[in-house]
């Protein structure tokens, strides 16, 4: 199984540029079982887009925030959504007393990963290769 990080997701949401294109191209030869994402992703994401909302003041940013917020519910409604469960809550556990200088929220993404012994699709593999056990790579780069 394949995770899409909360970077990639947003690669797909805006679905533009060439890490776009790269990134297509290759989830395309999957099938839709193999491919997820997680709870935590989808929060940091929301969380993001109801600030977006909050700020939106004019009649017309308020409607085009209404429509990107609705992009991101359309985008997970088409994948697979993995929860932050108690295999993922002993894996958050471990990797925290490990200290590895990373965010609450990237260990839970990481914890979900170990927890499915799935790989993470990332951009942000400085953090993320400092956590032991997981598996990651990051599909916006070219094919080397």
């Amino acid at each position: 199984m394949l995770i899409l990080d909360t970077d990639h997701v947003s690669i797909l949401e805006w679905a533009h540029g060439e890490e776009y294109a790269r990134l297509r191209r290759r989830l395309d030869h999957l099938h839709a079982a193999d491919l997820a994402t997680t709870i935590v992703s989808y929060e940091e994401q929301t969380r993001g887009w109801l600030a977006y909302l909050a700020k939106a003041r004019k009649l017309s940013q308020q409607i085009e925030a209404y429509r990107r917020l609705h992009r991101h519910l359309d985008v997970y409604r088409a994948i697979q959504v993995l929860d932050f469960d108690e295999r993922a809550a002993v894996e958050f556990q471990n990797l925290q007393h490990l200290r590895r200088g990373i965010g609450a929220a990237d260990t839970r993404i990481a914890a979900i990963a170990i927890s499915r012994q799935a790989t993470l699709l990332t951009r942000n593999t400085v953090d993320f290769e400092h956590v032991p056990g997981l598996r990651f790579a990051d599909w916006t780069l070219p094919a080397s």
